[in-house]
């Protein structure tokens, strides 16, 4: 199945989106029930508040923590779901790979391409996705600095293909800790980038819980959800273009548990979210401070 909006045309609808582009959808696939429930829930909102929204979900977490964490169902039992999804809903879907094999097969059913945080500096990952043609969301990795991401869009863009969404998700701070650095999501935009706001997993804090595991023992990702919607509320009046939020409505979601947010919570999230986006807007260019020159000196 192409993609189900031409690339250029969804990186075009992507930037007039008005007050800002949301990225939802379950952090890992878990069967096509699942995914259509809630992309048809999704695909509600968007009609209900006329926002773009890009359905998201992964078909293998591949740096889980614990080998026996839940992974998802795969490469290609997850594209046969998110065709099912885009089919049912209209929804452009978004995925992430991991290796460069992975691109043409994922691109065959996505409309956008994310690369993992871990992976940002991938060169053949990067060059591979930006084969496709698609639009591709860049996550900024824990140790990477703004500027750095910037330089995985110039890859991007010298392998012939300028659509790329730069991500915020944290900086690692410690062993088990993230932290946000507002100036990012400002150094971003320097280059003219979209950036999104990954308000989910900026809030994580990595392996930082012991679990049974099966009695074997292990640890898993916590965080810190509540702060969720501030994490929004402050890229928004940054001038942030989208946010990412991971939904479920499974009570105990098997990845990242501790960060999805509830599914029937979402409509409360973006109703939050709106008139940040809008003051932010209204607000106009930001004042850039300017030294006096010889003239203006002279008459102090």
């Amino acid at each position: 199945m192409p993609p189900s909006i031409a690339p250029t045309a969804l990186w075009s609808r992507l930037q007039a989106a008005n007050p800002f582009f949301l990225i939802s959808g379950p952090n890992v696939l878990q069967g096509k029930d699942h995914a259509l429930r809630l992309a048809n829930h999704i695909a509600k909102l968007k009609a209900e508040y006329k926002l773009e929204i890009v359905f998201k979900s992964s078909f293998d977490k591949a740096n889980r923590t614990s080998l026996g964490s839940f992974r998802g169902p795969g490469l290609d039992e997850g594209l046969k779901i998110l065709e099912a999804v885009k089919k049912e809903t209209g929804l452009p879907v978004i995925t992430d790979i991991h290796e460069s094999h992975q691109a043409a097969a994922a691109a065959e059913v996505v409309d956008i391409i994310q690369i993992p945080a871990f992976l940002c500096r991938q060169t053949d990952l990067l060059t591979a996705a930006a084969a496709t043609g698609l639009p591709l969301h860049i996550k900024k990795g824990q140790f990477a600095s703004p500027q750095a991401l910037q330089q995985a869009a110039r890859k991007v863009g010298e392998a012939g293909n300028g659509m790329v969404l730069l991500g915020e998700r944290g900086t690692t701070f410690g062993y088990s800790d993230l932290v946000v650095d507002p100036r990012s999501i400002v150094i971003m935009q320097e280059k003219s980038h979209m950036v999104v706001m990954d308000v989910t997993h900026c809030l994580q804090q990595p392996s930082a819980r012991p679990v049974d595991l099966a009695a074997g023992g292990g640890l898993v990702s916590g965080g810190e959800r509540a702060l969720l919607p501030h994490m929004g509320a402050m890229a928004l009046s940054l001038g942030a273009h989208g946010v990412f939020v991971e939904v479920d409505d499974n009570p105990s979601p098997p990845c990242d548990g501790k960060l999805q947010w509830p599914l029937a919570g979402l409509s409360n999230l973006i109703r939050y979210w709106l008139p940040f986006a809008e003051a932010r807007a209204k607000a106009g260019d930001v004042p850039v401070a300017v030294d006096p020159g010889p003239e203006e000196e002279g008459r102090k």
